[in-house]
């Protein structure tokens, strides 16, 4: 399955709330099954984009997003 393509850290962070509020989860739960800290949690869902690499990963991860990357 194909979802929207992304272009900037604020649109990853609505597809980040997005999957979290329909899974049912909050953002210290989420962090906790991601293995990050509430507060990454909460920038990544804001659009900052300073956020680690490792740790929006992971957050995808615990979501089940999976990362495609293409040419264009």
């Amino acid at each position: 399955m194909s979802g929207p393509i992304v272009h900037t850290p604020r649109e990853i962070g609505e597809r980040i709330r997005d999957r979290r509020t329909r899974l049912g989860l909050t953002q210290a739960d989420l962090a906790g099954v991601a293995k990050v800290t509430p507060r990454l949690v909460g920038e990544l869902e804001h659009g900052k984009g300073t956020a680690h690499l490792e740790g929006v990963l992971r957050v995808l991860s615990a979501l089940g997003l999976d990362v495609h990357l293409r040419a264009r």
